[in-house]
């Protein structure tokens, strides 16, 4: 069994960037900058809420007998308790014999043309840890991208007003930092899981090296350029974010009600349809926040019994790292002809010049990680490098010729990598629950589940292991 290690991680970032957080507004304070200090105050409290909030959401502690649980949560103390009893559960292993555990199937990357099944036990205590990995992987991306993303833009917009970094800023925006490309990690890595969960997927080091790399240039990038414009057109600032935001936020809608499909009742047993539609509006409201500040590797997908599109597609992702180059340049050059004798001390071409090839440097990096460090690549049907080249053909095509059939044969022939094996397991309904909604707040195993029933405890344990995997499916490739 893995030590939780990214628990640990996600809980010292989380325990860090508020403290620091509570130690720059109290700088603030003493320096008689309410709004900063308001802001400031805002953007932790927020997201240390919304953690707590997940975090009970999804050990279902409010249909538990766990007072003290819950009132260590209302103090926001509650990924600290999460941690120490991770950490417990892991240390406890192997000390009391588990009488009943479950079997999961996993399928090997191909070698050869050939896909071994391997059978692995899973006992209750490993049961429980994954429930906590899965938590906390959530939460972090909660924490990224509702609250540091926002904060790390406060602070270097404080900065550049002021001229100066101080150390408490300085240490807050590192950490932000740090914290927004730790979430887009895991985002990356649970949209793998989500995507082959059939698959025992082994993530290499150079792997994580590439996405850290692909998403520090391509954030860093982003919160520069959004401040740099907010600082010369503060009126326009507002329209530019809103816009983005909405866009984000209404497309899955959009796409779902083209679909005609109805609408979805397979969340949460216990919720009403109000509840189902607040729950939908809080995801996409998570999934506009990410692409705000960089490409979510989950997408959405409200006709989709799961939430979310399996599918890779190239072309949506060269259309959206095309666009926000070009939002980014056009950006930068109304810096550039608006800024004023404020920026006489920097070199500003050289300044717009090194935010656009860093950009360049964060695709260059998502190139390579999808081309030469994928842990799943050999399932992909067509080569990433040819499918990106196709879609700025297909692009091409759009511009100058209106004629819809002249595009649809390219667009089949090279924008179409894998899907996962679309039809439905036979061992167990649930096989493929595996995706942000159901696997965050819904599918979650009860800690307090009886192991003396084992087939329940099979299934639940399958369940969320994504383990079942029948064996009749065929990869695709």
């Amino acid at each position: 069994m893995r030590l939780p290690s990214s628990i640990f991680v996600s809980v010292s970032l989380f325990t860090a960037e508020t403290t620091a957080a509570l130690y720059l507004s109290s700088t603030y304070r003493s320096d008689g900058d309410q709004i900063w200090q308001g802001l400031t105050l805002l953007f932790t409290l927020v997201t240390s809420v919304l953690v707590q909030l997940t975090l009970t959401f999804i050990h279902r502690d409010l249909s538990r007998d766990r007072p003290l649980v819950l009132l260590l949560h209302i103090l926001q103390l509650g990924p600290i308790v999460r941690c120490l009893e991770a950490f417990c559960i892991y240390g406890s292993v192997g000390r009391v014999e588990e009488p009943y555990v479950s079997i999961t199937r996993k399928r090997q990357m191909p070698r050869g043309g050939q896909s071994e099944e391997v059978e692995r036990q899973v006992g209750q205590a490993e049961g429980k840890l994954f429930t906590h990995r899965a938590a906390f992987a959530r939460t972090s991306v909660i924490q990224a991208f509702l609250g540091s993303a926002p904060q790390l833009t406060l602070q270097l917009y404080i900065c550049v007003l002021q001229q100066g970094v101080s150390i408490g800023r300085g240490t807050l925006m590192v950490i932000s930092l740090l914290s927004i490309v730790y979430g887009a990690l895991r985002c990356n890595i649970l949209a793998i899981k989500i995507k082959y969960d059939d698959y025992e997927v082994d993530v290499r080091p150079a792997a994580y090296l590439c996405i850290f790399l692909w998403r520090s240039f391509e954030i860093a990038t982003r919160v520069t350029v959004l401040v740099l414009f907010s600082s010369v057109l503060q009126l326009w600032i507002l329209p530019v974010v809103l816009l983005n935001f909405f866009l984000f936020f209404l497309y899955p809608w959009v796409l779902f009600w083209q679909s005609h499909s109805p609408f979805p009742e397979n969340i949460e047993k216990t919720l009403t349809r109000v509840g189902t539609t607040i729950v939908l509006c809080l995801l996409t409201f998570l999934y506009a926040g990410i692409n705000m500040f960089c490409w979510s590797a989950v997408q959405l997908k409200l006709n989709d019994p799961d939430l979310i599109n399996k599918s890779q597609n190239w072309y949506r992702m060269a259309v959206y790292y095309m666009l926000r180059f070009v939002e980014n340049a056009s950006l930068l050059l109304l810096w550039y002809i608006y800024k004023t004798d404020f920026y006489r001390f920097i070199c500003a071409p050289l300044l717009v010049l090194q935010l656009l090839v860093a950009y360049a440097m964060a695709i260059f990096f998502m190139l390579v990680f999808y081309q030469f460090c994928h842990p799943c690549r050999k399932l992909f049907s067509s080569n990433m490098t040819q499918g990106l080249w196709d879609c700025s053909a297909l692009l091409c095509l759009v511009c100058y010729a209106p004629d819809r059939d002249a595009i649809r044969p390219i667009e089949k022939a090279g924008l179409d990598p894998l899907t996962p094996d679309p039809t439905p397991h036979t061992e167990t309904a649930n096989d493929t629950s595996y995706d942000v909604v159901n696997d965050t707040a819904y599918t979650m195993p009860n800690d307090t589940m009886t192991y003396d029933m084992p087939n329940d405890t099979t299934h639940e344990v399958l369940s969320e292991m994504n383990g079942d995997v029948s064996h009749s499916l065929s990869s695709n490739t």
